[in-house]
């Protein structure tokens, strides 16, 4: 049941983010059906969570870590769960009306549920480290919907900086639960949960409980980060009434409330808490009164009443949790109704700007009903349901405060007293004469567009009026979840007679009333664009102000350390690779390196060949780029025959292809490269810096590629050092199910690595192809093709020499087909025999790539593209979908990822053969390395002949096509 409530809203986005892009209907019945089915499975759930039961699900994540992924349901969760779900129907409902045909709503619709699904799964971790997972995916996906109209400035800007508020936060928190996991011993919730008294006396306490309030505080906007959530008003109105009301800000409160029996009863605790959360409920309901956007007016209240929530959960006693989570269900179901109201507004008559809107409840009399009653149980109006848990709040206030601390219950009042004068002015658009200049004229909306905000403001009266009937149980669940033994005892009753705390809520709407009159009189309050005496504290401002600082330190810093040439950079690498070993030897005296005593003279003459080539590639880089290539081969050349010479057979054959491949792939980019420099017999007299400067190049290039070869001489030749080598060879056979060591270390042992190589290689494959899609060559290194157009007879045009090259080339090109199928055999031959013999899944995708590339040398692209109907990009994804199959595989059967398994079968003409599960990966790892090289060649010649605006459809080999200048 978990398991599927997760997943759910994921496939339901999935699903509607495949639909086309001009739907609308169909996108928001998908998503409006899955989420009530997953609220339905919910409510279901609520007589095991009521008689006490903790539903739990767990399955092996990192044993190695004792990590395991935990879902578990007690009453707190099942109660954010109904919030999520329940306001996430109504809204999907209203989203439907709201959002236009122009919009991609597809897109729409999968963010939110996927912001749906990544809350729940906060809600649902029973493991610390998978909740701050799902936490930071709920910054993503609110980043996503925030600028979801990414043709506005205002969108993209709050989308960045609440990314970047939220996701910092994130990482704090999950330096506080790594705190919290070394201090218990376990990441799991049950287990920090029962921990408290050992958290609390522990050294590490106080930081801990630093960097969690960061995460929650910034997530909440809570001062001093309660900048951010105004500038999320950029996102569509259903987007902030869902994740103003009933996700994204109340992560943080969840968390707080989650970690409450671990980390509150401190002073520590107390003032952190108390001192953001004062702040925040003043500083917001302050600045709410002098808002002229309605939903800027909407977003400072919320900072208000989360802030008033935190000051709750600061005091530290049971009641005020109580009084906490009480709240938090209040300002779900008012502040949706609110937010969806001000989409009317907006979405009927054109605007939201109070300066411009009055007189509404004429044009649209039931929003306008709507609107007050919400207003109303927003500003603590007796008979609401924001009236009870707010008079909850005075009575905490004045229990912990007392006679000494009065402050807090003074800081209450006030806040209660602005909130009447916010919700006074919010509810002003709607009397008066009705505006005439408006940009639309208003009208009341469609009919289900009105709906979910009826049935909210019905539940904030029926909680209002009678609150233990409909709201007594699932309060008591999701406390009892929290308190445990320590439940208090209380009375959600309307009266509960003639008290201080009634008293304070009397005060606060009166005095609330007279200054929303005193304010509108003298000071004009609706015209009014700024906070008077605060207008000056903007943190908004301040965070543009320190990303710009680092933006441009970091552009200062680049300017001074780095440069877009390529040989500085590898300069500093070397020397890098040359100082670092000095560094580390230098203390311990390590110089002596053990030299071989029989070492063979035609193996050190191999390598001073090989070291010959390396020098005359780079010599001749810049005269003779062809030259320069042959020689670099030269040099894989004698890497090959090395790893021949020492018994590797394997790397052996695969050097070999590499070397082949590499040739023909970097011959074809030489054309891409800047026209070459004259040689060195016809340019003028170099001068003596630039020697010098190539002198120092060369000692730097030589000296780190000897410290490279000295470490590894160095490591290999170490006397009585354990190493890894018996251990695979004493293990590849019985475990790995094949004798050749190398083969089983790939697919088997070390299978997770070969999936990790070529999922980059399918990446850098798919990169050159898009890159070269985009960007042609320079003119000037483009050769020009001997070949005519479709239309032209070649034999006209030809002289007798060129016509009989190309009589010869003809000849050649149909003999040298007949080495495809011959080709193929040797490459099935080498990947049948890889798990035991020299060969796999790589050479032998190698050795058929190259059968590949000979016949494009001879015929071109369109005879391989026709006759053999070669699809790269499908070879890449099939490879890739067989490797992760294999390892799901494994998976599925209850082994971990990637375990290889062997079954033997015996048949009546072949008798008994074995077939190792990895045989399927290595056929994965055959189709990438086939894929991504004929990717890569397609990309490279079909762009260099587009380049050359050849027509439509030709594609010549490299033998039709005159090689350049420097080739010649």
């Amino acid at each position: 049941m978990l398991l599927l409530l997760l997943l759910i809203p994921f496939a339901a986005g999935l699903l509607a983010a495949w639909m086309p892009g001009d739907s609308r209907d169909r996108p928001a019945a998908v998503a409006g059906i899955a989420t009530l089915l997953a609220l339905l499975l919910v409510i279901a759930q609520f007589g095991r969570i009521s008689a006490g039961e903790v539903p739990q699900l767990r399955f092996a994540w990192l044993p190695e870590f004792g990590l395991d992924v935990v879902l578990r349901m007690d009453g707190l969760a099942w109660v954010f769960s109904i919030m999520v779900l329940g306001i996430g129907v109504l809204v999907l409902l209203y989203a439907r009306y709201y959002m236009s045909r122009r919009d991609p709503v597809p897109r729409f619709y999968a963010y939110m549920m996927v912001f749906m699904g990544a809350m729940l799964g906060v809600v649902l971790s029973g493991n610390l480290i998978q909740l701050v997972m799902f936490w930071e995916l709920t910054s993503i996906a609110s980043f996503l919907l925030i600028g979801y109209w990414q043709e506005r400035n205002d969108a993209r800007r709050g989308a960045r900086m609440a990314f970047t508020v939220t996701a910092a936060g994130g990482l704090c928190l999950l330096a506080g639960v790594l705190l919290l996991g070394h201090i218990v011993g376990s990441y799991e919730l049950e287990t920090v949960l029962a921990a408290g008294d050992r958290i609390r006396a522990h050294d590490w306490y106080r930081p801990a409980l630093v960097l969690v309030a960061l995460g929650a505080l910034t997530k909440s906007a809570q001062f001093p980060f309660h900048f951010w959530l105004p500038h999320a008003m950029a996102a569509p109105t259903p987007v902030s009434a869902y994740l103003h009301s009933a996700t994204m800000v109340k992560a943080g409160v969840f968390l707080l409330i989650r970690l409450w029996p671990a980390l509150a009863g401190t002073w520590d605790w107390f003032w952190i808490l108390a001192g953001a959360g004062v702040c925040t409920l003043l500083l917001g309901s302050f600045f709410a009164i002098f808002q002229s956007d309605m939903k800027g007016l909407l977003a400072y209240s919320t900072i208000s009443h989360l802030g008033l929530i935190t000051v709750l959960l600061s005091i530290g006693t049971p009641l005020s949790v109580v009084a906490a989570i009480f709240h938090t269900i209040n300002h779900a179901v008012f502040k949706a109704s609110l937010f969806m109201a001000v989409g009317i507004v907006d979405h009927e008559s054109g605007t939201r700007d109070m300066r411009m809107l009055r007189g509404l409840r004429r044009a649209m009399p039931h929003t306008a009903a709507l609107a007050v009653v919400a207003s109303a149980a927003m500003a603590g109006v007796p008979l609401m349901n924001g009236f009870l848990s707010k008079e909850m709040f005075f009575a905490e206030t004045m229990l912990v405060g007392g006679t000494e601390n009065w402050w807090m219950s003074v800081a209450a009042v006030a806040m209660g007293l602005f909130s009447v004068v916010y919700s006074l002015r919010f509810i002003s658009v709607f009397f008066g004469p009705l505006a005439r200049d408006l940009p639309d004229e208003p009208h009341e909306p469609a009919r289900w567009m009105r709906v979910p905000i009826e049935l909210l403001v019905l539940l904030c009266i029926a909680i209002g009026i009678m609150p233990e009937r409909v709201v007594g149980d699932v309060l008591a669940v999701a406390a009892h979840a929290v308190l445990g033994p320590a439940m208090p005892e209380y009375s959600l009753a309307v009266w509960h007679g003639l008290n201080l705390p009634l008293v304070m809520s009397l005060v606060a709407l009166g005095g609330g009333l007279v200054c929303y009159l005193v304010l509108r009189n003298r000071f004009e309050l609706a015209g009014r664009d700024r906070t008077p005496v605060l207008h000056r504290i903007n943190g908004a401002q301040l965070y543009e102000t320190t990303m710009l600082g680092l933006a441009s330190g970091a552009d200062r810093l680049i300017r001074l350390t780095g440069t877009r040439r390529l040989q500085p950079q590898l300069r500093v690498l070397m020397t890098a690779l040359v100082a670092v070993p000095l560094l580390l030897a230098w203390p311990a005296g390590h110089w002596a390196l053990p030299l071989p005593r029989n070492a063979d003279p035609l193996f050190a003459l191999l390598w001073l060949i090989g070291a010959g080539c390396a020098i005359g590639a780079a010599w001749k880089a810049k005269y003779h780029r062809l030259a320069a290539l042959a020689m670099a081969g030269g040099t894989g050349l004698a890497t090959a025959i090395s790893f021949l010479w020492l018994s590797a057979p394997d790397l052996a054959l695969t050097q070999f292809m590499v070397e082949t491949v590499t040739v023909v792939l970097v011959l074809l980019g030489l054309r891409w490269l800047p026209p070459r420099r004259p040689p060195p017999h016809l340019a003028p007299h170099a001068p003596p810096s630039t020697w010098l400067r190539r002198g120092r190049d060369a000692l730097i290039a030589g000296a780190g590629g000897l410290a490279l070869a000295a470490a590894s001489y160095t490591v290999l030749t170490q006397p009585g050092v354990p190493g890894i080598r018996d251990f695979f060879v004493l293990r590849a056979l019985p475990e790995g199910g094949g004798s050749n060591v190398v083969n089983v270390i790939l697919v088997d042992f070390r299978a997770l690595d070969t999936m990790g190589e070529i999922t980059v290689l399918s990446a850098v494959a798919l990169t050159v192809y898009a890159l070269l899609r985009r960007f042609r060559p320079a003119p000037e290194s483009i050769p020009i093709p001997v070949q005519q157009a479709d239309d032209a007879d070649p034999a006209v045009h030809e002289a007798p020499a060129q016509q009989a090259a190309s009589g010869y080339l003809m000849v050649q090109a149909t003999y040298l087909r007949f080495l495809l199928p011959g080709i193929g055999v040797v490459a099935v031959y080498f990947f049948m025999r890889g798990h035991n013999e020299p060969g796999g899944g790589f050479v032998a995708g190698l050795v058929f790539a190259t059968a590949l590339i000979v016949q494009y040398m001879v015929a071109g692209t369109d005879w391989v593209e026709s006759h053999l109907r070669l699809r790269p990009h499908r070879w890449v994804g099939w490879g890739l979908a067989l490797a992760c199959g294999t390892g799901l595989g494994a998976w599925l059967f209850g082994y971990p990822f990637l375990t290889s398994h062997t079954a033997h079968v015996s048949l009546p003409l072949l008798g008994e053969l074995h077939l190792p599960s990895a045989f399927l990966f290595d056929l994965g790892v055959f189709f990438v390395v086939v894929g991504t090289t004929m990717l890569i060649l397609v990309a490279l010649a079909h762009q260099s002949l587009r380049s050359r605006r050849m027509p439509p459809g030709r594609a010549p080999s490299l033998a039709a096509i005159a090689p350049p200048k420097e080739i010649q």
